[in-house]
Formats: C-alpha cells, sequence, structure tokens
C-alpha cells in the first residue's frame, strides 16, 4: 500500500535534467509525521511544482529510510495539472502503474535511427564494462577517458535500481562526458530509450557513435543477502548479451576490504554469482596492479569461482588523480573515494583496460 501524504511546497531546494527537489510543508496524518519532508518531482512525469501549490506525496521511501531514495515523491499537482502533450513513441514504462509514460524507443517507426537499427545486428566489437552498482559509473568513465580522452563513452542504465534516470544526480553532472545514456526495461529518461539490454546496447553503438558502452543499474540495489536474491545479476546477463552482438565484454569488479558485511568482503558475492554463474561467456575481469596485499589475498581466494574469465591486471597509474579530477562526489553504500578507494580504483581500472581494447587512435 502507498503511504499517502499531501503537502504544500515551501521552496525548491535543487533541479537537475527532469527533478526538482522540494521542500514540503506536511499534512501530517500520523502522530510521527514530520512537519517538513524533503521531495522530489519528476518534471516529465508530473510538471514542476511551484512554491505554494498542493501536492500529493507517496512517503513509503521516506518512512523506509532509504539510503538512496530516502524521498517523499510527488504523485500529482491536483489544482494545477500539465498541459496535455500527445505521446511521441509507442513503448511504455513503468507500464500498468499510475505513472506509466509513453516513449519513443530508438529502433521504433517514429524514430530517426530505425532505419539504421532495423538491420543493425552486432556491435563492432565494441567493448563494453558491466558492473554492478551505478556508483562505479563514473570512477569507470574517470578510467576510460584518463587512457583515451578522445573516446566516446555512452551508458546504458539497466533497471535494477532506480527506474527514472533523472533521479541520479551523478549521471547529471557526466553528461558533457558522455556520448549519450540509453535506459533499457523498465528504465526511462535516457537520452534514447529501448526494450532491453541487446537493443540498448545497439543503440549506445549506431545511434550514439560509442567507441565504449558502461553499463549498470540505475542508482540502488535490491538485495536480499541470499545468494540469488539481488538486481545486480543484470551485471552477467549484460556479459552474455555483449558477447552475443560480437562486443568485447569487461567486468568493472566490485571489490571492497570497507564494507562490514562479509559476504561483500574481497569480490563481493554479487559477483560472484553474476560473473560465476549468470554470465556464460568470458569477460574480462579487471583488478588493479596496486591492491593491499590483505585484500588481495582474500581476493586470490576468491578467483577459482571465475574460473570461466581472463583475470587482467592493470597498472593504476594517474588513476587516482583522475578519480579525484572527477565533476561528481564518489560515493558507493555511504562510503566516498578515501573510505573505499579499492572500490573506486578497481572500476577504474576496468575503465583503462576497455579503453586500451580499442584500436589506435
Amino acid at each position: 500500500m502507498v503511504r499517502w501524504r499531501t503537502g504544500t511546497v515551501t521552496r525548491h531546494r535543487n533541479t537537475w535534467t527532469g527533478a526538482v527537489e522540494l521542500d514540503i510543508e506536511l499534512d501530517r496524518r500520523a502522530p510521527d509525521d514530520p512537519e517538513h519532508v524533503k521531495a522530489l518531482a519528476y518534471t516529465e512525469l508530473v510538471g514542476t511544482p511551484l512554491p505554494g501549490d498542493r501536492v500529493v506525496l507517496n512517503t513509503n521511501a521516506l518512512k523506509a529510510g532509504l539510503g538512496t531514495g530516502g524521498y517523499a515523491h510527488v504523485i500529482a499537482i491536483p489544482d494545477r495539472l500539465p498541459e496535455d502533450t500527445d505521446p511521441v513513441g509507442h513503448i511504455v514504462k513503468a507500464r500498468y502503474t499510475p505513472l506509466q509514460t509513453m516513449l519513443l524507443a530508438a529502433d521504433e517507426e517514429a524514430s530517426p535511427h530505425r532505419d539504421t537499427l532495423a538491420t543493425a545486428d552486432d556491435i563492432g566489437g565494441m567493448p563494453v564494462v558491466a558492473a554492478d552498482l551505478h556508483s562505479a559509473l563514473p570512477a569507470i568513465l574517470a578510467g576510460v577517458h584518463a587512457t583515451r580522452p578522445d573516446a566516446r563513452v555512452a551508458y546504458v542504465m539497466t533497471d535494477g535500481g532506480a527506474l527514472p534516470a533523472a533521479f541520479s544526480r551523478t549521471l547529471d553532472a557526466l553528461r558533457p562526458h558522455l556520448a549519450g545514456t540509453v535506459t533499457t526495461g523498465q528504465a526511462f529518461g535516457g537520452d534514447l530509450e529501448s526494450t532491453n539490454i541487446h537493443t540498448g546496447l545497439l543503440a549506445a553503438r549506431h545511434a550514439l557513435g560509442a567507441d565504449i558502452t558502461i553499463t549498470t543499474q540505475g542508482p540502488g540495489n535490491l538485495g536480499t543477502g541470499t545468494t540469488w536474491g539481488f538486481s545486480g545479476t543484470s551485471t552477467g546477463e549484460a556479459v552474455n548479451a555483449t558477447t552475443v552482438l560480437g562486443g568485447r565484454p569487461v567486468g568493472a569488479l566490485r571489490v571492497t576490504d570497507a564494507d562490514k558485511r562479509d559476504r561483500h568482503q574481497g569480490i563481493s558475492h554479487h559477483n560472484l554469482t553474476a560473473y560465476g554463474r549468470v554470465a556464460l561467456v568470458p569477460a574480462d575481469l579487471v583488478l588493479p596492479a596496486e591492491l593491499d596485499p590483505a585484500l588481495r589475498e582474500v581476493i586470490d581466494g576468491q578467483l577459482p569461482a571465475l574460473t570461466r574469465h581472463r583475470v587482467v591486471t592493470v597498472d593504476v597509474t594517474g588513476l587516482d588523480e583522475a578519480l579525484r579530477a572527477l565533476p561528481v562526489k564518489l560515493s558507493t553504500m555511504g562510503r566516498g573515494l578515501d573510505a573505499d578507494h579499492a572500490y573506486f580504483l578497481t572500476s577504474a581500472a576496468a575503465g583503462r583496460h576497455a579503453a586500451r581494447l580499442l584500436p589506435r587512435a
């Protein structure tokens, strides 16, 4: 059941592409309701709430205290509905929910990319870097551009985490450094839309002209602490799709010695399942040449679960500086660059390896 609330917008806190962050004075219905809440409105879905507007809210994530998605979400501005707009496409995302939206797929008839994508059947050896968490995206991009500044990099966002691309302030800040974003499956709001990971990769290559593509979930990650109960199985599926389409899969390993949970120490158990059991074809799994010896010992004990793949060791000269120069603040599970350096360095090393797979300029 949706935890419904109403309130009044008091101010705009921040805005970025496709979203506005608001302060809301809440109409309190329960004794534990706060007087004010922070809320997010996706402007392409509900319009732009203004100070003084009454809004209808979903406060489930706020009540649950979710670290990634702990906002109230604006469902409607009931007294000032946005103007009608005619759908430009025929695919529906967030299907059969109250906020389903109709969008133009990159390969459907009305798309300017239709003729190209209707006959596209492979991605021509393009390196595709697959990662579990959205937080790896900027680090992988840093590794690519520290090695090949001229490389055109696209981002394919899968639907295991946040569905709206507009939720990601990281992605908004990285837009000038990307050839574009493709949102796949139920995810929406990219520069291009696709129905699945396969058409997403084809669109990245042939419509956005990418040399390299990075694919991760949107922000957030569903996990139950069990072997199979997590949304990052999509990492292994991306490896399979890349190979089917004639690309070169590169795995960005989720490596840490900072996470207090044993199942994520060394190589996360998410990767051990996704690469070890979901991925049915080999990928290049990348490790930095410089890792703490104790962490490397843990990893070496886990690598037999990944024998299908090629483990590649990459020098990391200059990558720390590239990570610190990014236009976004790095954070994973609440830990920044210095608190979880191995995680971000490993992601950057995967980007460097992908860049080195490109033909010489």
